[in-house]
């Protein structure tokens, strides 16, 4: 008898085109599922299957999920890092969870696709065009000369840093484990706090894992410290930043705009503050959601799977 494998979160309907899925089908029946679902609807869903395929953060793991999944042995997620996973109750469980490799690029691209939005107001002049307001309403900012404050220079900071540099803005960055030396390296100034760089940059971008440490970094005191010409950009995780604190400073002008590219609960819910905001660019969790990454994704989910199947895992969280 087949093993049964649920290919969840796959919201476009694409996942059996970018792998090969035929190489384990002598072993596996896959089945992919192409929307969210609520804890209830999601355990019906999948109780009779013995693996998983999950995309990133979409459908959450926790330790009440995975012990209504009895049959559950194998749990691939896309990425080397999933804070939606309870990996300590997948293992109490003998549960497998297994990541894949991934790019980095196109988050940084995310993020100054969303920069280069809320300096031109391009969603703005677009709905604009569209239904036919007057021609030109808005006046965009300058990016040469102005500074650019990035929250992290790790692998995604020091990428969107060197692009800033070439838009003729100056750069500095901070971290709870960022060091002058780093810095240097890096050709970006130090910023020797956290509320030096909020005070100082035109725009603020987040590239910090979220942890113990991070979780809401950034509150209302932090906002305030914010110039009221800047702009804070979040391509990261939600809770880094307080959501409410973020909404009211949008809502009350304490700062221009913000750009948001994830959310605490996703997909939004319909009456969220941040759907309907006028000075928030809104995008749907699209970091990481390209051709290219997809690829690798699930190329090396099925890589998993069939390493699994010869009793040698690899890339275990």
């Amino acid at each position: 008898m087949k093993l049964r494998c649920a290919v969840l979160d796959d919201y476009q309907q694409v996942a059996q085109g970018f792998a090969d899925w035929n190489s384990i089908s002598g072993q596996v029946e896959a089945a992919f599922f192409h929307r969210p679902m609520g804890e209830d609807e999601l355990v019906e869903a999948i109780a009779d299957f013995d693996m998983l395929v999950i995309m990133r953060e979409r459908t959450p793991f926790p330790a009440s999920v995975l012990a209504r999944l009895p049959r559950l042995k194998l749990l691939v997620t896309t990425g080397m890092r999933n804070a939606s996973v309870d990996l300590q109750a997948a293992a109490a469980q003998g549960i497998t969870v297994c990541g894949t490799g991934g790019l980095s690029t196109p988050t940084v691209e995310l993020t100054w696709a969303l920069i280069l939005g809320l300096a031109r107001k391009t969603a703005v002049e677009h709905n604009a065009l569209r239904t036919g307001v007057p021609w030109q309403t808005t006046i965009g900012t300058d990016l040469a000369g102005k500074r650019l404050g990035l929250l992290g220079l790790g692998k995604l900071g020091s990428r969107v840093a060197q692009i800033g540099k070439a838009f003729g803005m100056e750069v500095s960055a901070w971290s709870q484990n960022l060091t002058r030396e780093r810095a240097d390296e890096e050709g970006v100034t130090f910023a020797a706090s956290k509320e030096e760089l909020l005070e100082r940059s035109d725009f603020v971008s987040i590239h910090l894992v979220l942890g113990d440490r991070t979780r809401g970094l950034i509150g209302a005191s932090e906002l305030k410290r914010m110039r009221p010409t800047a702009y804070l950009i979040n391509t990261s995780r939600a809770p880094i930043v307080d959501q409410d604190a973020l909404a009211d400073a949008l809502e009350s002008g304490r700062i221009a705009g913000a750009a948001v590219d994830v959310y605490e609960v996703e997909p939004l819910p319909a009456a969220d503050r941040f759907r309907s905001l006028p000075n928030v660019l809104t995008t749907p969790h699209l970091g990481y959601v390209t051709e290219d990454n997809y690829r690798i994704f699930y190329r090396d989910a099925v890589e998993d799977i069939r390493a699994f199947l010869d009793g040698a895992p690899i890339r275990k969280l």
